[in-house]
């Protein structure tokens, strides 16, 4: 599954690109591109853990940037 997922506080470009790497790691996860102009995550994953990963991601997110959260 593909999904486009608008961020909301991203206030740091290299955060983009740690959260990008991190993202790639989880589990499920196939592919994370994080624009950071345009404050949008473009994130293609696995269908059947689709509400488990998204946690995973928001989890990750909050690490590396507690104030940038996910517009879903």
């Amino acid at each position: 599954m593909k999904k486009v997922i608008a961020m909301q506080d991203l206030d740091c470009a290299n955060c983009a690109s740690k959260m990008e790497q991190a993202i790639r790691k989880i589990d499920g996860v196939i592919s994370c591109s994080i624009n950071f102009m345009l404050q949008r995550m473009t994130l293609e994953m696995d269908d059947n853990n689709s509400a488990e990963i998204i946690e995973q991601i928001k989890k990750t997110i909050k690490k590396i940037e507690p104030d940038c959260k996910l517009k879903i």
